[in-house]
């Protein structure tokens, strides 16, 4: 009950700072529409090209894309860096609780924020493109909606992991940035796997890319895809992150220096 007590506490915190900032939320929506432009330019390119999806597997594919990443965003290296930069890391190491939830509690309230401006654009879109709309199967709503659960953990774990190096550099975020390129053109984001070389595919489905956009978008629409593959590898990286992960807060710990640590 303590733990309960201690995540509602946590959430309504972090819910009601996230509300302060509705306006930012959604600009962070719009922002993130990358999706929809590719949909517009694949679903031009299918009328006149030999490709295995049609023009309107496009639009549904690019739709739960972006419905997909306004559950993934994750933002946790530029916190976490600025709280090692200007020495805000101290106080929290203060605390009974490890600095990660607070994080976490952030990005899980923001999603609740977030979710009236995601299903309001959501829904103008199939109130302008109606032919689009399509409903899951019960089992491709599951699968897909843990997978999305599962690509979240990943992608938070995965960068905060990168957000150790804070501890040794002062821009961990060039990192991800890094990181990002690989990820906008193999997860997914830019065009559906399925159009990629069988060589590609054949590597690429052993790394954490295609799982954190392309696993639960092909679980939501209906593509064929491994699902015990796809879980296994998520829950493989996952644990890779986290000992990694832990390794380096242990070593960071020790030679953070910020101010009153």
């Amino acid at each position: 009950m303590a733990i309960v007590r201690k995540c509602k506490t946590f959430l309504v915190v972090y819910y009601a700072y996230m509300l302060e900032y509705r306006a930012e939320l959604l600009l962070w929506v719009l922002a993130n529409s990358l999706p929809l432009i590719m949909m517009g330019v694949w679903s031009q390119a299918a009328e006149g090209g030999d490709f295995s999806l049609t023009a309107l597997d496009f639009a549904r594919y690019f739709i739960a894309v972006f419905i997909v990443r306004q559950f993934t965003i994750v933002w946790v290296i530029w916190d976490f860096e600025r709280e090692i930069v200007e020495g805000k890391l101290s106080p929290r190491l203060l605390q009974p609780i490890d600095p990660v939830w607070h994080h976490v509690a952030a990005h899980v309230a923001e999603r609740f924020a977030r979710f009236p401006f995601s299903v309001g654009l959501v829904g103008l879109f199939f109130v302008l493109y109606p032919q689009a709309f399509w409903w899951p199967s019960p089992m491709g709503l599951i699968w897909g909606c843990l997978a999305i659960v599962m690509a979240f953990i990943l992608r938070f774990i995965i960068q905060y992991t990168f957000a150790m190096f804070a501890f040794w550099l002062e821009r961990a975020t060039a990192i991800e940035q890094l990181w990002f390129l690989f990820y906008l053109f193999l997860s997914g984001m830019i065009a559906p796997l399925d159009l990629f070389p069988e060589a590609v595919r054949a590597v690429i489905v052993w790394t954490p890319f295609p799982y954190l956009i392309y696993f639960p978008v092909s679980l939501l629409v209906g593509i064929p895809t491994p699902i015990a593959r796809g879980f296994v590898v998520m829950l493989v990286w996952c644990a890779l992150g986290i000992i990694a992960n832990r390794w380096l807060w242990r070593r960071g710990i020790k030679h953070y220096s910020g101010m009153g640590a």
